[in-house]
């Protein structure tokens, strides 16, 4: 197999940038700090039960400096608070396996945490990769590969200023302080003029070697009992959502301790995982061999699974460089990977260059089942996120309201000329906000402005801007598949999609941690898989996403993204199925709600399938969805798939229920009272232009709901 030729010059010089950023600024690479940049390196060492614990304290915190402020205006200040203290009260003494703690109190210091196993030191060992995975990322004087450094969270109980030095830097801690600090086993810490150990917390052991062999690109992970993860030298030391670490490829050489360690083997959702539990013997080569067991074969269905929001780089604790994701691709067995180009927090547009190289292209480690190519993500924190897939060029604007930008234009016109560049576009990790079938949408509006909701979604479907919604994301899966029923049941016609919002750059960081595909969109493809048949199948509605379960429905013999032409009366057979470990019940529901159920039975084989047949006098449209118990491979909160639509046309009239389009007119009520408040424009006319838009959108639902549409 012949390398590739090495990265281009301009794609090179962004990644040693990116390097530099690190160097310089650590996990935020210098963007401005609002909300979710402070929380980066926290969310590193923070466990994700505990996210919502440390939000409630960030609120608090901001509350407590501005007594009688109305939520919404204490929402926009949640930057103001000390993020290292809320993590301290946030983890309340308990302390996660991969942080340490240093105890400062009155009569001196304490340093707690795990032990952690080191390697005698033994000859060096390599990682066996693809010649053309890799050449894409030879050479680049990156940081943050290989080794990972301590998270040190230093707390202090005195009541007066602790001096503290950690190397080149020092900090007067505060009273009752804490400071969360990245360090090396051998960091000069210096704490009441006394030096603070941290190899006391080393146990050597000596070292023996694995070779793991699959056969095909795959992920492993290597853990020892104390949940110590081993990775091959030089490789990323990344974790996914349960704290397992994980990294790709195949026929390895890792270097282990000589104790027990569990090794296993996975690759994406269409396969199981095997794993053997041993003991390496040292001095010699240990051979592993694993294969993981296919589940189901999407593409012999003519189906290809895609993850339609991916960042190769989004500041973080490492550059992510093209090896990784090709690496990860093929080890995940991911037919299509989206890797976005988009800023942070400020002006800088990540892996702009790469887009710009190779846009309109299928990116170089591409063959016949795996597609990649380099979107682009549009961004405004009030009105929320789009990903684009496959545009013929760079858009002209990539974002507003970041760094003093009004919020203005609309996202509207972002998604006006990304549509023109050919670009698949749809709307992101749309909604954190919980939410019920029959709520109102005032909570998903607000009260938090700047939380990257999809406030925009509701104008921008009614107005045919959008091509599909993420349902699966990282964000709430109920609370947006809920958010999609209402879409859809007032007339909108838009493909569930699913985008992961993994971040290569990233190694410890819940779902963006996690590796790309760990949520997928399936799309029924005709003919050869390339970007324009992806995305042709996704316009046409032919798709089901999922975090793991194959879900398949019929309803008289038509797919999802069929529409049926029927006259009042007419009778429907409907036939859903689903394949999984995870799968613990399937659904079938229409715009009047769930319409008949399975639930999986003890020791019931796949697949699990319900049928119903019913008669449809109104306009409707059909969707199956897959309930989820808790299991391993699930790598969110929620396991669950869904289809896109079959819709059922009656006498011509398509649905349009009216409860769900007053349900719509009231969001846009709601957000036109939010830009309002909370918008960053620049004058009248700004104001008006949105104005204008959602009055579009009214129109569009007011026809709707007076049957003219």
């Amino acid at each position: 197999m012949c390398a590739e030729p090495m990265l281009p010059e301009k794609v090179a010089g962004a990644l040693a940038e990116y390097g530099r950023l690190l160097d310089d600024h650590g996990i935020t690479w210098g963007e401005p700090e609002i909300h979710y940049v402070k929380f980066f390196s926290r969310r590193r060492v923070l466990p994700p039960a505990l996210f919502d614990r440390f939000w409630r304290l960030v609120h608090q915190a901001v509350a407590g400096r501005h007594p009688g402020e109305a939520a919404d205006q204490i929402a926009a200040r949640l930057d103001e608070a000390d993020y290292d203290e809320v993590l301290r009260d946030t983890l309340d003494g308990e302390l996660p396996g991969h942080l340490v703690a240093l105890r400062i109190g009155r009569d001196g210091h304490t340093l707690e945490g795990a032990s952690r196993t080191v390697l005698l030191p033994s000859p060096r060992v390599r990682l066996v990769r693809p010649a053309r995975f890799r050449a894409a990322g030879e050479g680049l004087p990156l940081p943050g590969r290989g080794e990972e450094r301590i998270s040190l969270l230093i707390d202090s109980s005195r009541d007066e200023p602790c001096p503290i030095s950690i190397d080149e830097s020092a900090r007067l801690l505060g009273p009752r302080g804490a400071w969360l600090v990245e360090v090396d086993h051998d960091s000069t810490i210096i704490v009441d003029g006394a030096r603070v150990r941290l190899d006391t917390l080393l146990r050597p052991i000596r070292a023996a070697r694995l070779r793991l062999v699959a056969g095909m690109p795959c992920r492993w992970s290597v853990m020892g009992a104390d949940g110590t993860g081993w990775f091959p030298p030089g490789t990323p030391n990344r974790y996914d959502y349960h704290g397992r670490p994980y990294f790709h490829g195949d026929d390895i050489i890792v270097e282990v301790p000589a104790q027990p360690l569990t090794v296993t083997v996975a690759r994406g959702m269409e396969y199981g995982e095997a794993s053997r539990e041993l003991t390496p013997r040292p001095g010699g080569e240990n051979l592993v061999r694993l294969t993981p067991e296919r589940l189901y074969d999407a593409p012999a269905r003519g189906w290809y699974g895609g993850d339609m929001h991916v960042h190769l780089n989004w500041a973080g604790d490492l550059v992510g460089v093209p090896a990784d994701a090709a690496a990860a691709q093929h080890g995940e067995d991911l037919h299509v990977l989206n890797l976005l180009a988009g800023n942070v927090s400020g002006r800088r547009v990540y892996d702009r260059e790469a887009l710009e190289h190779w846009t309109g292209e299928d990116l170089p480690w591409s063959d016949a089942t795996h597609l990649a190519r380099m979107g682009v993500e549009y961004r405004n924190d009030l009105l929320g996120h789009v990903y684009a897939f496959a545009p013929r060029a760079a858009p002209r604007r990539f974002h507003t309201g970041f760094d003093g930008d009004a919020d203005w234009p609309p996202n509207a016109d972002g998604l006006r000329e990304l549509r023109g560049l050919g670009a698949l576009v749809g709307y992101s990790h749309p909604f954190r906000t919980p939410i019920s079938d029959g709520g109102p949408p005032r909570g998903v509006v607000s009260p938090v402005p700047r939380n990257c909701a999809a406030r925009e979604l509701v104008a921008d479907a009614a107005l045919g801007l959008v091509d599909s919604l993420d349902v699966l994301t990282h964000a709430s899966i109920p609370s947006t598949a809920a958010v999609y029923r209402r879409l859809i049941g007032a007339g909108n016609r838009l493909a569930v999609t699913a985008g992961t919002d993994a971040m290569i750059s990233f190694t410890r960081s819940d779902n963006q941690s996690n590796p790309p595909g760990w949520a997928r969109v399936y799309a029924r493809v005709d003919g050869e898989l390339t970007a324009r048949s992806f995305a042709a199948a996704v316009r046409a509605g032919r798709t089901f996403a999922t975090t793991g379960p194959w879900l398949e429905l019929s309803v008289d013999g038509h797919g999802p993204g069929h529409v049926i032409h029927a006259r009042g009366g007419h009778r429907v057979s409907v036939t859903a199925s689903a394949i999984g470990p995870e799968v613990a019940a399937v659904r079938i529901r229409t715009a009047d709600g769930v319409r008949a159920g399975a639930e999986r039975l003890p020791g019931e084989v796949e697949p699990l399938t319900v049928t119903a047949a019913f008669r449809v006098d109104e306009p409707t449209y059909i969707v199956a969805e897959v309930l989820c118990d808790p299991h391993p491979r699930t790598m969110t909160t929620t396991g669950y798939a869904l289809t896109s639509p079959v819709y059922v046309d009656v006498d011509g009239r398509q649905v349009a229920r009216a409860e769900d389009v007053r349900w719509c007119l009231e969001w846009l009520d709601l957000l036109e009272d939010l830009i309002k408040q909370h918008g960053r424009l620049a004058s009248p006319y700004q104001f008006g232009d949105h104005v204008s838009l959602l009055e579009q959108a009214r129109g569009i639902y007011r026809a709707r709901l007076d049957g003219s549409g």
